[in-house]
C-alpha cells in the first residue's frame, strides 16, 4: 500500500496554506492525504478522575480543527482521498512518528500560538532538522505556493551528500512539468587574492569550471532517468545560502539536502537549509541524506 503525503495541522493560517500546497501536491503525486493534529489533552484528561458528562474544550477544539481542515482538504480537490487523526502527543513528536510511515511531511512555516516576528515556528524548525522522510514547509508569496513560476530549484553543495535531493527535486519537475533549475554556489577561497584583472578573471573562471563540473556530476545518474525534464545547470558565485535565497524569489520550490548521522539525536540542519527555512519566498523541501 503506498504511503500518504502527511501534513501538520494546528488551525493557524500557516497550517491552512500548508493544507492546500499539500491538496495540490497529492493530486500531481496520486497521493493520499493525511491530516495530523496533536493534542496533548488525553494523556492530561486520563489521569484524573472526571464527574462532568461535557467533553474537554481541547478535546472539542482538536475533533474541530481537524475536521474542519479535512473538509477545506475536500472542497479543493474532492479527487483526493483525505483522512485526518487527532494524535494524544506533542506536535513534534507526532509528526516525527508520522514520517515513518509517510511520502513526505507537510508543515506551515508558523503555528497558532507563535510569538509574533518569530521567522519560523519552533515545530517547524524541529521536524525538518529530525524527520526521517523529506519535509516541506511552506512559505512565501502566494504566487510561489500556487506554482506560478514553472520552476524547481535545487541546490547542490557536496556532490556526495544530495543525491536523494536530486532525485526528489527530478520527480517534483516531473510532476509538476515544469524546468528544474540545478545550482552550486562557489567562492575564491580567502586566501586568494590577485590584483591583476586579467590573472582574477581567470583564477575565477577556475573555480567556475570546476563547480559547472560538479554540478554535472552529481546530477548525471539522476537525469538519465527523468530524460522529459528540462535541466539548467547554474554556478553562481556568492555564499551558497545567499544564491538560494535570491533564486527562491522566482522559484515554486527550492530543495536541500540534509545529512542525518546516525545515532545524532540533535537538530541536523546546514547552514544553508537553515537560512532557506527562515527566510526563503517559495516553499522549502529538505530531503534527509544518511552521511
Amino acid at each position: 500500500m503506498e504511503l500518504p503525503l502527511v501534513v501538520g495541522v494546528d488551525g493557524s493560517d500557516s497550517s491552512l496554506q500548508a493544507v492546500d500546497w499539500a491538496v495540490d501536491e497529492a493530486a500531481r503525486l496520486g497521493l493520499s492525504l493525511r491530516l495530523v493534529y496533536a493534542s496533548l489533552w488525553q494523556r492530561y484528561e486520563a489521569g484524573r478522575p472526571s464527574i462532568s458528562t461535557d467533553r474537554p474544550a481541547e478535546e472539542v477544539m482538536a475533533q474541530h480543527i481537524a475536521a474542519s481542515c479535512a473538509e477545506r482538504a475536500r472542497l479543493r480537490n474532492p479527487e483526493v482521498k483525505v483522512s485526518s487523526d487527532v494524535l494524544p502527543d506533542d506536535a513534534v513528536s507526532a509528526l516525527l512518528h508520522a514520517a515513518h510511515e509517510s511520502v513526505a511531511l507537510v508543515t506551515g512555516s508558523r503555528g497558532r500560538g507563535e510569538i509574533a516576528g518569530v521567522l519560523l515556528g519552533s515545530v517547524s524548525l524541529a521536524v525538518a532538522a529530525r524527520a526521517v522522510c523529506p519535509v516541506i514547509v511552506v512559505r512565501g508569496g502566494e504566487g510561489n505556493r500556487q506554482g506560478s513560476f514553472g520552476r524547481v530549484v535545487v541546490g547542490l553543495g557536496d556532490p556526495t551528500g544530495g543525491p536523494a535531493a536530486v532525485r526528489f527535486a527530478l520527480r517534483e519537475a516531473e510532476a509538476r512539468g515544469c524546468a528544474l533549475h540545478a545550482v552550486r554556489a562557489w567562492r575564491r577561497p580567502a586566501h586568494e587574492h590577485v590584483d591583476h584583472p586579467l590573472i582574477a578573471d581567470d583564477a575565477g573562471g577556475a573555480h567556475e569550471e570546476r563547480a559547472s563540473a560538479l554540478l554535472t556530476d552529481a546530477l548525471r545518474d539522476a537525469v538519465r532517468k527523468h530524460p522529459q525534464v528540462e535541466v539548467h545547470r547554474q554556478a553562481v558565485e556568492g555564499p551558497a545560502h545567499k544564491v538560494l535565497l535570491d533564486a527562491s524569489a522566482e522559484a515554486d520550490l527550492v530543495v536541500v539536502g540534509a545529512r542525518r548521522r546516525r545515532g545524532h539525536a540533535g537538530l541536523q540542519l546546514g547552514r544553508v537549509a537553515h537560512a532557506l527555512l527562515h527566510h526563503a519566498e517559495c516553499p522549502v523541501a529538505v530531503v534527509p541524506q544518511r552521511a
